[in-house]
């Protein structure tokens, strides 16, 4: 799916090497997320990395809402084709953000939206996405937008 104009002036666009600063900012500010994420300049090469290895894959794609020209929102597709309901493909939404100054403005149906848009293009037999336990605001925009809680989630920290 190329770039695609949503509402008004908002681009929901593939996320290109040179947003990294912003999706790094927009990562960092978080302060419910505790991913460890930072602005020090010594951290960039690791982002650097993983854009790298995301950008590459067929199966992960970053993107970015654009707002004339500032990275104002992102998130994360990922594919997963597994055997359970008959070798279906799913996809998992993931690192979902709106810059705190943007938030309520619609943003981030939109971005939802386009996921959406892939996931059905690609022909998914369903969409899925964790939260964390302490975003109760934005449980209350998955369900709005749709999302039913049906699991539960659990996590392992490695390092």
């Amino acid at each position: 799916m190329g770039d695609e104009p949503m509402h008004d002036d908002l681009l929901i666009r593939r996320a290109h090497e040179e947003d990294l600063p912003a999706l790094i900012s927009l990562f960092a500010e978080d302060e419910i997320g505790g991913h460890g994420d930072t602005t020090d300049p010594d951290a960039f090469d690791e982002y650097l990395r993983a854009f790298n290895v995301i950008d590459a894959s067929n199966n992960e794609q970053l993107f970015v809402a654009d707002r004339a020209g500032e990275v104002v929102g992102t998130f994360q597709i990922k594919f997963n084709r597994t055997l359970t309901g008959r070798g279906g493909l799913a996809m998992v939404i993931e690192a979902v953000q709106t810059r705190h100054d943007m938030r309520g403005q619609g943003i981030g149906a939109a971005m939802i939206e386009h996921a959406l848009q892939e996931a059905r293009r690609r022909d998914c037999r369903m969409v899925q996405l964790t939260s964390n336990m302490a975003r109760t605001d934005a449980h209350r925009f998955y369900e709005r937008l749709g999302f039913a809680k049906s699991h539960y989630g659990f996590k392992m920290k490695l390092k």
